[in-house]
């Protein structure tokens, strides 16, 4: 049931401001017939460091996103409160005792919905259990010089084993390096981590994390300077034009690139004809953008005549055409669950190997007629108009 809009964010407070009992709270979207947040996404999440425990902060403006570390207490207070005042239209918090969920309803209530979490970090008493082992040990230094908490630890080690299922197609390469690009790399959780793990299963491995922001990659060559990780560097610009100064790419990585930087990395990897490519979007814009304005076909008006659906539609009809797109230009493509929800409400994967088989004609036919019908221009088709003509035979 709807509640005053105040009081429920109250309620959030106290939440946000614990770091001892935070896990991750994403505050995101912009309620109806508001102004635009001074962000398009803000996280909060606490991290451990040299200096102690530290609440870090992400904000997402545009195309670059920033990173504070704030101090608990008089410092963290005013952070939360300076958010809790924007006029987002959606709160997700975790904590290690709940998850709730809060949502600004077209009348400036608050729809709440709050469950139980599981215990964290506790191993099973039991003697027939076995604690579940992980791909990287989780003493291994580099989750300290990167601040990786337990859950950053678990959603790594997700991720990993997605990346597990494609090595095995780079077990004969011998001859030379095997070259990984990780496009967007941001804090370099996952350009770190796979570089250690594929180092373990091959000789000589190249992996180059490239971000838009030049301190983050200074940053990060620092650390792995620090680490001791031959052959990892990272390289600043964007991701639709930056040289990675390796060929050929074999494996592309892409981990919560925002919106269309999804499609850019996407169209990167099919033109560099990358391998394998593991990529898990973040949030969806372009196609709410466009769906907003377009006419749904008959019967299908009520999956954007309110909001929240056309805005949960739209991530589902993105990801869709993204996975069609790579199909038509010879990837077989699996969309999965990567990690559970409760650990990042960004949790779908799309993985794509690359077999080279020409598409049939129905698989055609499916994407021309389902792009038609809902009217749109999907981002990544866009980018690689060229390489899809021969394959649409001029139909776009």
């Amino acid at each position: 049931m709807p509640e005053p809009l105040d009081d429920a964010l109250a309620a959030l407070r106290p939440l946000l401001t614990d770091p001892d009992a935070l896990i991750r709270a994403i505050g995101a979207g912009r309620r109806h017939g508001a102004p635009h947040p001074a962000h398009e996404r803000a996280e909060l999440r606490p991290v451990d460091l040299k200096a102690g425990r530290r609440v870090q902060l992400v904000t997402t403006t545009g195309a670059s996103p920033l990173t504070r570390n704030l101090v608990p207490g008089p410092e963290v207070d005013q952070a939360v409160d300076e958010l809790l005042a924007e006029p987002f239209g959606s709160w997700h918090v975790e904590t290690r005792e709940r998850l709730v969920q809060l949502r600004v309803t077209k009348r400036g209530q608050a729809q709440v919905h709050a469950t139980k979490t599981a215990p964290r970090d506790v191993e099973p008493s039991a003697a027939h259990d076995r604690p579940k082992q992980r791909l990287i040990d989780p003493g291994d230094p580099l989750f300290a010089a990167l601040g990786a908490d337990a859950a950053k630890r678990r959603q790594v080690d997700a991720f990993l084993r997605q990346l597990a299922q494609v090595v095995k197609r780079f077990g004969e390469l011998t001859h030379r390096p095997l070259n990984v690009v990780d496009l967007g790399c941001g804090n370099a959780y996952l350009t770190f981590a796979a570089h250690r793990y594929l180092a373990h299963q091959h000789p000589d491995v190249r992996t180059v994390g490239i971000d838009v922001r030049p301190e983050m990659a200074e940053r990060n060559a620092a650390v792995a300077e620090r680490l001791g990780m031959p052959g990892l560097r990272f390289a600043a610009g964007a991701i639709v034009h930056t040289d990675p100064g390796i060929a050929p790419v074999d494996l592309v990585l892409a981990l919560h690139a925002c919106d269309t930087a999804t499609d850019d990395a996407l169209a990167r990897a099919v033109r560099w004809q990358a391998d394998a490519i593991l990529a898990a979007p973040c949030c969806h814009h372009d196609l709410q953008r466009q769906l907003s304005d377009a006419e749904p076909p008959y019967p299908f008006e009520a999956l954007t005549r309110h909001g929240i659906l056309r805005e949960r539609f739209a991530d589902v009809l993105t990801d869709a055409l993204r996975a069609d797109v790579l199909r038509l230009l010879g990837y077989r493509v699996d969309v999965v669950e990567f990690v559970d929800s409760r650990h990042t409400p960004r949790n779908l994967l799309l993985r794509a190997v690359r077999t080279g088989a020409a598409p049939t004609p129905r698989r055609v036919a499916e994407y021309t007629d389902l792009v038609a019908a809902w009217d749109v221009d999907p981002a990544l088709a866009g980018l690689l108009k060229p390489e899809l003509a021969p394959v649409l035979g001029g139909v776009q």
